[in-house]
């Protein structure tokens, strides 16, 4: 009976040995970053705030009325305005135009409304002061500085009286889109 008392007590003290060396392994690995779980990472958290500038008013219209046609008829300047401003002051900023639907490579033109052959020319400038009149020259592009208070831009374009003296008559129109960046 001593001897079963103390292979027992030998089972017992190995199992319990077993046990604690056990639960000191299994500590270890998940106490320490080599242990069951990965390791550590970081995420840098950016941003970049930029300024853009956008059209306040988002059509107008340049109507050149009814150009009475004739043996010397006259050029005729009208004139029309957008307005936009920037979220931030001092940003640069351009203005482009895409030159109408019916532009032909050289010349910004209006197309008859149903005479789809028949166009006029005309001259498109726009500027932050005072519209030229006439227009004379086409303005590709537009650069300067805004702020957040409002800002005018004035539209001028310009049908010689050549250019309308012999056309077919009826309607003519185009659309001309503007863009301003950032």
């Amino acid at each position: 009976m001593k001897e079963t008392w103390t292979r027992k007590t030998k089972v017992a003290r190995t199992g319990l040995a077993f046990v604690a060396l056990f639960g000191v392994a299994l500590q270890g690995l998940i106490s320490t970053p080599q242990g069951l779980a990965g390791g550590t990472a970081t995420v840098s958290v950016q941003a970049n705030v930029r300024a853009t500038c956008f059209f306040t008013t988002t059509s107008a219209t340049l109507n050149f009325g009814n150009l009475y046609q004739g043996s010397a008829p006259p050029d005729v300047t009208v004139t029309a305005s957008l307005t936009f401003k920037c979220t931030s002051n001092n940003t640069a900023y351009t203005i482009t135009d895409d030159n109408g639907q019916y532009y032909d490579g050289t010349t910004q033109r209006m197309r008859h409304a149903t005479v789809t052959t028949a166009f006029i020319p005309y001259t498109y400038c726009y500027t932050t002061g005072t519209a030229p009149n006439p227009c004379n020259t086409d303005t590709p592009s537009f650069n300067g500085t805004g702020g957040t208070a409002p800002i005018t831009l004035n539209i001028s374009a310009t049908v010689r009286g050549t250019d309308y003296a012999n056309a077919q008559t009826g309607s003519y129109s185009d659309t001309v889109t503007m863009t301003i960046s950032p």
